[in-house]
């Protein structure tokens, strides 16, 4: 399983799959689809028949039951998106077989190293076979990891049908990385009672809680005067927005903030004098406290209008997507599966909440409750990103023992 899980994932990542949340389509790229389409061409040859990928780029298929139950039905879902934010074509990974524990050199002409002083994670991994950058691109760990562990595991179910299992749904989503990925996702027909995102970091992670969150886009008209004469009449935009981000509280950014920290984080700043434009995105898992967040911003904005005039500064601030604790805890039996699953293989399960999102926080929301489970990967979205081959194996043997262990359950009852 091991050495088809490395071709697998070797293979998927040389795929360009970037996202793009400037484009108004979906998905965002069309070289998405090119990854979709093979995906739903393979469900296809594993002989899971009704294998198919819609105008929007969703893949849902069916791996039937073949333990004489219908139900309930369980599903596994990721996405075949790689962050804009980082170059992500091109990506040459290398292996680290047998780790040794030390310094990774990724790539000598920039001098660009991999250190378990930077990342003490690193350490755990000691005699394992990492996958890695060469310094210039992203891995696509996230969420080609996840992909593969899918796709693994469906296929080695196909080959063993002596494991019986209930019907189990697969999905493949586009977009997850600029937030529309379960835009037109359709719940109803792909018909699961409840699903897992394979989403999460290292081994062990196990996740039903996430972030509120928000965008904010600021829109600053400022007053372009030649400089020379610009003494009581030039309003320079570019700080007009330093000085709102100056409101808000220094230790409420990601740099200083964990666990259940919620934070205001500056993602994006351009413009000129005349005019500028600011981004944040808003975090908190409190409900309560992430609606006095969006508050704060909304009367950073005012004092700033009553500062240089009114409609100097326009906020458009947007919810993009809220904690789906709320709508797990309910059903908190399909925690408690994963989490059994993990402890059958010897898998210390890490209950924490995302500092982020997924799919499966919308999903939940949609009717489709989905916890998070971890796909193997660290330090998503940047050239540092690395997986062990080994966290990879050991989440998809996860995705088989929940299945198992759901098939047990309707065949006790």
């Amino acid at each position: 399983m091991k050495e088809e899980i490395k071709n697998r994932f070797l293979r998927y990542v040389s795929l360009d799959t970037q996202s793009d949340e400037s484009s108004e389509t979906c998905p965002s790229t069309a070289k998405q689809l090119v990854m979709l389409e093979m995906l739903r061409d393979e469900l296809l040859a594993m002989g899971l028949s009704d294998a198919t990928m819609d105008e929007n780029g969703y893949v849902m298929a069916t791996l039937p039951a073949n333990n004489g139950k219908d139900g309930p039905v369980i599903a596994f879902v990721a996405h075949v998106d790689t962050s804009p934010d980082m170059p992500g074509v091109n990506i040459k990974p290398r292996l680290v077989e047998n780790y040794d524990g030390g310094d990774i050199t990724l790539n000598e002409e920039l001098k660009l190293i991999l250190s378990p002083n930077d990342f003490p994670e690193m350490k755990q991994y000691a005699g394992q076979t990492l996958i890695v950058t060469d310094g210039t691109t992203l891995l696509g760990a996230d969420d080609k990891a996840g992909v593969t562990e899918i796709m693994t595991a469906v296929q080695y179910l196909t080959k063993h049908p002596e494991i019986k299992h209930g019907p189990v749904k697969i999905g493949f989503t586009p977009d997850e990385e600029i937030g529309r990925g379960v835009d037109f996702f359709d719940v109803k027909k792909f018909g699961a009672d409840w699903a897992y995102t394979m989403d999460g970091g290292e081994i062990g992670e196990l996740e039903y809680e996430n972030f509120n969150a928000a965008g904010a886009k600021i829109s600053i008209q400022g007053k372009n005067i030649h400089p020379g004469y610009a003494k009581g009449k030039m309003q320079n935009a570019l700080l007009m927005a330093m000085e709102l981000n100056a409101l808000l509280p220094v230790f409420d950014r990601p740099e200083h903030t964990q666990d259940y920290e919620g934070f205001y984080h500056l993602v994006k700043m351009e413009g000129s004098v005349e005019k500028s434009i600011i981004q944040y995105i808003i975090r908190d898992h409190n409900k309560e406290i992430f609606e006095q967040r969006k508050q704060v911003m909304l009367d950073c904005v005012n004092f700033m209008n009553n500062r240089y005039g009114e409609g100097a500064f326009t906020l458009d601030l947007k919810d993009q997507y809220y904690n789906m604790r709320e709508k797990i805890e309910p059903v908190c039996h399909i925690v408690n599966t994963a989490q059994r699953a993990m402890e059958e293989l010897h898998i210390e399960p890490k209950i924490k909440p995302i500092r982020g999102g997924t799919d499966g926080s919308r999903l939940s929301y949609m009717g489709l409750p989905c916890p998070n489970i971890f796909a193997g990967g660290h330090n998503f979205h940047g050239k540092y990103e690395f997986v062990p081959l080994e966290s990879m194996e050991k989440a998809t043997l996860v995705i088989l023992k929940i299945i198992e262990l759901n098939g047990q359950a309707e065949s006790e009852a």
